[in-house]
């Protein structure tokens, strides 16, 4: 295969573009039936893919939505999906992204240097998710202290009281979903 999509994959992917382009420029499916004389209820089954596009269905509600016919039937565009590796680093923490999506939850790969640093507990907006790769994390949340081995996962409110760091002598490595304030939370580790 040369990557290409088939065209049924393309004409699968038309009814939610239709749906999306519509809804997005404020046109209820009464409207684009009075602009383009195509019954509400073709327009419903076009949308809901229970009706398969035609050029002669097409044309018409594009041009009353004002969009070009390649907006609506193109393949997608395929991009590299590889995130780039940016980390950030503070106080020897190093905080990898591994997802490039613009909203929350977002994925990060932690690597926490071994210290002999005391739990500053912090709370902030959201809920986290960890996951043990390598190493021993400490993880401290509100009265409750414990640590994680490899393999080992954990999730909490994040407006409970928490802080986590390397247990042991060695570095640890931690998968984590959080959102904006986490990130800088997890680069912020002392106070000042």
């Amino acid at each position: 295969m040369d990557g290409q999509p088939s065209v049924g994959a393309v004409i699968e992917q038309i009814a939610p573009r239709l749906r999306r382009v519509r809804k997005k420029k404020g046109v209820s499916l009464a409207d684009l039936e009075r602009a383009t004389g195509i019954s509400t209820s073709t327009l419903s089954r076009l949308e809901s893919a229970q009706r398969k596009p035609s050029l002669e269905l097409l044309l018409p509600i594009t041009a009353a939505l004002g969009v070009p016919l390649d907006e609506i039937v193109a393949a997608p565009r395929v991009v590299d999906p590889r995130v780039p590796q940016e980390p950030a680093r503070k106080d020897g923490r190093v905080l990898i992204p591994l997802s490039r999506q613009q909203g929350e939850p977002r994925a990060y790969k932690l690597i926490i240097p071994a210290h002999d640093e005391d739990p500053h507990l912090r709370t902030h907006a959201g809920y986290e998710w960890l996951y043990v790769l390598r190493g021993r994390l400490r993880v401290t949340l509100a009265d409750r202290d414990f640590v994680m081995g490899a393999g080992e996962a954990a999730e909490f409110d994040c407006q409970i009281p928490h802080w986590f760091g390397a247990a042991g002598r060695g570095p640890v490595e931690v998968l984590s979903l959080f959102g904006k304030q986490g990130e800088r939370i997890h680069l912020r580790t002392r106070r000042r």
